[in-house]
C-alpha cells in the first residue's frame, strides 16, 4: 500500500464492519451467557474482541478515523477498571504509534514542494519513516547547514480520506460510546468536524509552530523544534532526539518521572495561551517527547487553536476561583452573566457546585494527585442520570469561545490521571490562568 486507504467507499465499509462486528460479538455473548458461560468471562471477551477490532481499524486507515480513535484514547482514565484493563493496551497504542506507511512517494512530494533542487538542501534523508500518525509520516534527515532534522510528509489522499471519515465516523458512534460509558460521542464528532481538518494545511502548522518555538526558546525545561523549511505537503523542522513520549512513561516511569512530566505537562498547557495567543488542542501523550535531564519536548502543532483574547478568558479563572470557595449562589450568577446557564434556566446552586467538581476540586489543594480512581469517579457521579449532577449538565450552555478550551482542559485531566501524577496545581492556575488569583 503505497498511500492512505483513500476511496470513499473502501473506507465507509471498513468503518460500518465496526459496529456490525459490535452488535454480532454481544449476540453471541447472549448465546454463551444462556448456553451457561459466566457473565464476567463473556463480557471480558466482547471487550477485548471490540478494542481489538475499534484500534486496530482506527490505527490502519489513519486520517480522521485514527484521530477519532486518539481522542478517545486520552479518556481512558475514565473507563470502569472492568474495561480499562481490556481496552488500555489498543487505546495507548494509539497514542505513541501507528502502522507506518511506505516511502516510495515522498522523493516526488519534497521535489514539488521544496523545488527540483531539494536534495542541495535536504542533503540526508533516511527511507525508513521515523514515525507515522494520522494524516502523515515524519523521516529524519540533515539539512545543509548541518541540522538533524525531521520530515513531515503528507499522506497522498490525506485530504480526501480525512474528509470522508468526518462524514462517515458517526458510523462507530455506539462503539465508542461502549469504550467509554458517558462520552459525547456525536460532540467529539462535531468537533472533529469542526476543527481536524485545519490538520492538513501544513502551512499554517509551521507558522504556529514557529510562535511557539520562539516563546520556549529561554525554557530551561520545555522545548519546541522551530521550522526549517515548509510546502502544501512537507514540513521540516528540526529534530528532536527521545527514547519515547509521554505514553512510555505512562506505561512503565517512576513515580518521580509521573509527577515531574504531569506537571510539565500542566505548566505548558496553562503557559502556552498567555505566552502565545494560541492552545495546543491535541493533548494526546504521543506529542510530549521526553529529553533527557527531565526536559519535554512538544511537537504536532496542527491543531493550534487561535483564542480570540489571544490568551485564556479572564471568566474562566473568576469562576473556578468562585467555585474554589464553595460560594454557589455567586457561582450561578457569574455562569449567567457569561452566558453558561441561559436566561430563564433553573439550576440548583449546589448541585452547579458539585458537577463542576472534576474542574474545581484540583485547585483546592497545595499539591493534588490525579489518578484513575478519582477520574472514574467523578466521570460517572456526572453521567449517572441519578445523580442531581447530571441534569445540571443538560442545563448548562457552553459559549463557542470555551468549547476547545472544555475539550482540552479534560484531555489535560485524562492524561494527568493516566499518569497518576501530583502537581502544585493551584500554584499553576493561580500563576498562569487569568482571573483566578484574584
Amino acid at each position: 500500500m503505497s498511500e492512505l486507504p483513500r476511496r470513499a467507499v473502501t473506507r465507509t465499509a471498513r468503518l460500518a464492519a465496526l459496529p456490525m462486528g459490535y452488535a454480532g460479538r454481544k449476540a453471541l455473548g447472549l448465546g454463551k451467557r444462556i448456553g451457561g458461560k459466566p457473565a464476567e468471562a463473556v463480557l471480558a471477551d466482547v471487550h477485548q474482541r471490540t478494542a481489538d477490532q475499534l484500534f486496530r481499524t482506527l490505527g490502519e486507515l489513519k486520517g480522521g478515523a485514527m484521530k477519532f480513535g486518539q481522542m478517545l484514547s486520552v479518556m481512558e482514565a475514565a473507563l470502569p477498571e472492568s474495561q480499562a484493563a481490556h481496552y488500555r493496551a489498543q487505546l495507548t497504542r494509539l497514542q505513541d504509534s501507528a502502522p507506518p506507511m511506505p516511502t516510495g512517494i515522498v522523493r516526488g512530494l519534497l521535489a514539488r514542494d521544496l523545488g527540483p533542487d531539494w536534495a542541495s538542501q535536504l542533503v540526508e534523508l533516511s527511507d525508513v519513516p521515523a514515525a507515522s500518525a494520522s494524516i502523515g509520516q515524519v523521516h529524519r534527515g540533515r539539512w545543509a547547514d548541518g541540522r538533524e532534522v525531521a520530515v513531515k510528509v503528507q499522506y497522498p489522499g490525506a485530504d480526501e480520506a480525512l474528509r470522508a471519515d468526518l462524514r462517515q465516523i458517526g458510523r462507530v458512534a455506539a462503539i465508542g460510546n461502549a469504550v467509554v460509558p458517558g462520552m459525547d460521542v456525536k460532540a467529539l464528532v462535531a468537533e472533529l468536524q469542526e476543527r481536524v481538518v485545519e490538520e492538513l494545511d501544513y502551512p499554517k502548522e509551521a507558522e504556529a509552530q514557529h510562535v511557539f518555538a520562539e516563546a520556549y526558546a529561554s525554557h530551561p525545561l520545555i522545548d519546541v523544534p522551530d521550522v526549517v523549511a515548509v510546502g502544501p505537503s512537507v514540513l521540516v523542522t528540526e529534530w528532536v532526539e527521545s527514547e519515547g513520549s509521554i505514553a512510555k512513561v505512562i506505561a512503565e516511569g517512576t513515580p518521580e518521572e509521573r509527577d515531574h512530566y504531569g506537571e510539565l505537562l500542566a505548566r505548558f498547557w496553562f503557559s502556552a495561551p498567555g505566552l502565545t495567543g494560541m492552545l495546543h488542542a491535541d493533548p494526546h501523550p504521543g506529542n510530549f517527547r521526553v529529553l533527557p535531564e527531565g526536559r519535554m519536548a512538544v511537537l504536532d502543532f496542527g491543531l493550534a487553536a487561535r483564542l480570540p483574547e489571544r490568551g485564556f478568558p479572564e471568566p474562566m479563572g473568576r469562576l473556578i476561583r468562585i467555585a474554589s470557595t464553595g460560594d454557589a449562589d455567586a457561582l450561578v450568577a457569574g455562569l449567567r452573566d457569561v452566558g453558561f446557564i441561559r436566561e430563564g434556566i433553573k439550576v440548583e446552586p449546589q448541585h452547579v457546585l458539585d458537577y463542576l467538581a472534576p474542574f474545581v476540586t484540583p485547585a483546592l489543594e497545595e499539591r493534588f494527585r490525579f489518578t484513575r480512581e478519582w477520574m472514574r469517579e467523578e466521570f460517572k457521579r456526572i453521567n449517572d442520570p441519578k445523580d442531581p449532577a447530571y441534569t445540571v449538565g443538560l442545563k448548562l450552555n457552553l459559549p463557542p469561545s470555551y468549547l476547545l478550551i472544555h475539550r482540552v482542559w479534560l484531555g489535560g485531566l485524562g492524561v494527568l490521571a493516566q499518569l497518576n501524577a501530583e502537581a502544585p496545581f493551584r500554584e499553576i492556575l493561580e500563576e498562569y490562568l487569568p482571573g483566578f488569583a484574584g
